[in-house]
């Protein structure tokens, strides 16, 4: 992954980590990350691949190098994004806490911000050391539809943000192009042509 070693004032760069399987990218992933880039304090976001669970059954998930590959497409002239393989590297199955230590340790320039959705917020306690992470990582939660966002006061370090609600799934492409549908806008230019 290409990386640029910009940093601010405060030494160092302020890094969204976007996680998904991003089966595929579609322009609401790239609006939300858009949005988080320009209107958060944020420097830059990285969109981090998450790799094919070995645990679990293969079912829709595309190859992991694909999905790695139609984001790098997808983002491509944005100086803010950048595609991350990351967790491929990582001992399998990841998990977040894991994920964000060992960046960390490859990244002591960079102040990590992780980014996910109230729907994955209202369950974060099942998460893996999930006390840890709220308690050392600075955490943006973006609004999903039905899902109210409660922070304990004790967590200023994480911020409901007014990230416009997008609600399109990846699940909802692949069954449109399944059923013939001509859904090409809902995904990036670059990748509108590619098979999935």
């Amino acid at each position: 992954m290409e990386t640029k070693l910009i940093q601010d004032a405060t030494g160092k760069r302020k890094t969204g980590i976007y996680s998904g399987s991003f089966n595929p990218v579609h322009i609401g992933h790239l609006a939300l990350a858009n949005w988080l880039c320009e209107f958060t304090e944020l420097d830059e976001l990285w969109f981090l691949i998450t790799p094919h669970n070995p645990l679990k059954a293969k079912g829709e998930l595309m190859d992991d190098r694909l999905r790695y590959e139609l984001v790098k497409k997808s983002i491509a002239g944005y100086p803010k994004f950048q595609a991350s393989d990351f967790e491929f590297s990582l001992p399998q199955p990841t998990y977040t806490i894991h994920t964000l230590r060992a960046l960390e340790k490859n990244y002591p320039d960079r102040e990590f911000y992780f980014i996910m959705g109230a729907d994955n917020w209202k369950y974060i306690t099942r998460w893996v050391e999930y006390e840890s992470i709220v308690s050392n990582y600075p955490i943006f939660i973006y609004p999903r539809k039905g899902f109210d966002v409660e922070i304990p006061a004790q967590y200023p370090h994480i911020k409901l943000v007014d990230a416009p609600l997008i609600e399109i799934s990846s699940s909802f492409i692949r069954q449109a192009y399944e059923a013939g549908k001509d859904v090409r806008f809902f995904l990036p230019e670059a990748i509108r042509n590619l098979p999935f």
